[in-house]
C-alpha cells in the first residue's frame, strides 16, 4: 500500500505548518489563553487558508477535500497546540454536508467555509459517559418547526460559536437539529479547558430548532468518527513535537558535564517514545482511511485506533515530563502545555477505557491470531 502523499497534500501541510510556526506562535497562544482560550482572528486565519471549508463541497463554496487532507491538516495544527476548534467544524460541516437539506446547506455551509460562522457539536451529557445513544434533551414538533429543551456539557466555545448542531429525543428515537446562537431560550456559559481551550455548557428551554435528519445516531456516530479521526491526528502532531522538544532538551542539559542525551537508559526511554509515536501515526492512517468505510466497519476501526493513541499519548506525554524533570511540569515551560493537551485529547471524543470496551463489544466469534 502506498503511503506517500501527494504534492497537493505536501503543499497543504507545508501552508499550514508555516502558519503554525509563523503565525500561532507559544507567545500568542499564551495571550489567547489568558483572554479566554478563542480568538475570532485566529480562527479567521485559518479559514482564509480554506481550512474551515475542507470538508465542504466546491459547490457550497468550500475546498471539497477527503479525509487524509483532513489528517495533514490536524497534524499540522496539533503540533503547534492550537487552540481554536477547527475539528468542530469539520465534523459539522460533514454532518451538514452529508445528512441536512438543501436549505440548510445553502444557509450555512458557505459561511462556515469562509469562517464567518463557527457552528459546533453538542452532544455530551453529564449521564451520558460518552454513549451516544444516551440523550435527555427532547425535541418537540411546534406546528412546521422544532423546539429544544435539555442541557449539553462541555460544548467547544460554546460562548463563541454561532450555532449547535444539537441530538434530542423525540418519541424515544434520535434526531439531530441546529440551533442558532440567537435562539430564544438559549443560554451559555463559557469556561476555560484543561489545555487552555475554551468550552462551556449550553441550555435550551423551548428554543427553536431546524431539524437536519430524523435518522439523528447514524450522522450523529458519522460526525464522532470524524472527530475521533481530527484528534488520532491532531494527537499525532502533539506528540511529534513533544518528542522533538524533549531530544531538544536532553541534548542541551548537561550533568557530570556532559548532555543528557549521552545517558544510556535515556536514550532507550526516548526510543520507547518514538516506537509509540510511530504506532501512533499508523493508527492514525488507518483511522482516517477508514473514515469512508461501511458504518460498522468505521465504528469499530474509530475505537481501536483510539485505544492505541491513548495508549501511546499517555506514554510519550508522561516520558516528556520525566525526562525534562521539574521543569516539566511549569507553566513557563512549553512541554507542559503539550503534556496538557495529550490528557485532554485522550478523553475527547471517548477515553481509552470507554474505547476498549467498544473495541470488546465489536468483537466476533472469529476473532483472534488464528482467525
Amino acid at each position: 500500500m502506498d503511503f506517500d502523499f501527494s504534492d497537493d497534500q505536501q503543499q497543504l501541510r507545508d501552508a499550514v505548518r508555516k502558519w503554525v510556526d509563523k503565525g500561532y506562535t507559544f507567545e500568542r497562544r499564551n495571550t489567547i489563553v489568558a483572554a479566554g482560550g478563542f480568538d475570532r482572528a485566529a480562527y479567521g486565519e485559518l479559514a482564509e487558508l480554506g481550512l474551515a471549508g475542507l470538508y465542504v463541497s466546491e459547490d457550497d463554496g468550500g475546498l471539497g477535500m477527503g479525509p487524509i487532507e483532513g489528517m495533514v491538516v490536524m497534524e499540522e495544527l496539533g503540533r503547534g497546540i492550537v487552540l481554536e476548534p477547527l475539528g468542530q467544524t469539520l465534523v459539522t460541516s460533514g454532518v451538514l454536508g452529508g445528512y441536512a437539506p438543501a436549505e440548510l446547506k445553502a444557509a450555512w455551509l458557505s459561511r462556515m467555509a469562509s469562517g464567518e460562522a463557527l457552528v459546533v457539536l453538542a452532544h455530551q451529557e453529564r449521564k451520558a459517559r460518552y454513549k451516544l445513544d444516551v440523550c435527555t434533551t427532547t425535541a418537540t414538533q411546534a406546528g412546521t418547526g422544532w423546539t429544544l429543551s435539555g442541557t449539553k456539557n462541555l460544548v467547544p466555545a460554546a460562548d463563541q460559536a454561532d450555532a449547535f448542531v444539537v441530538p434530542a429525543s423525540v418519541g424515544g428515537k434520535l434526531a439531530l437539529f441546529l440551533v442558532e446562537r440567537t435562539a430564544s431560550g438559549l443560554t451559555t456559559s463559557g469556561y476555560p479547558m484543561q489545555d487552555g481551550s475554551r468550552a462551556g455548557d449550553l441550555t435550551l428551554k423551548d428554543a427553536p430548532a431546524q431539524l437536519i435528519t430524523q435518522d439523528g445516531l447514524t450522522a450523529l456516530e458519522h460526525g464522532v468518527d470524524i472527530g475521533i479521526a481530527a484528534v488520532c491526528a491532531e494527537a499525532v502532531g502533539v506528540m511529534d513535537k513533544t518528542l522533538a522538544i524533549t531530544v531538544e532538551y536532553m541534548n542541551t542539559r548537561k550533568q557530570f558535564g556532559v548532555a543528557i542525551a549521552t545517558f544510556q537508559a535515556l536514550r532507550h526511554r526516548v526510543a520507547d517514545m518514538k516506537m509509540q509515536l510511530e504506532l501512533a501515526r499508523s493508527m492514525s492512517y488507518y483511522a482516517s482511511l477508514k473514515l469512508n468505510a461501511p458504518a460498522a466497519e468505521r465504528r469499530a476501526a474509530m475505537a481501536r485506533a483510539k485505544v492505541q493513541l491513548g495508549t501511546s499519548m499517555r506514554f510519550v506525554g508522561q516520558q516528556a515530563v520525566q525526562l525534562h524533570g521539574g521543569i516539566g511540569v511549569t507553566d513557563e515551560y512549553i512541554v507542559s502545555h503539550y503534556f496538557k493537551k495529550l490528557t485532554q485529547l485522550d478523553m475527547t471524543f471517548g477515553d481509552t477505557l470507554h474505547h476498549l470496551g467498544e473495541v470488546s463489544s465489536r468483537m466476533q466469534d472469529t476473532a483472534g491470531v488464528f482467525a
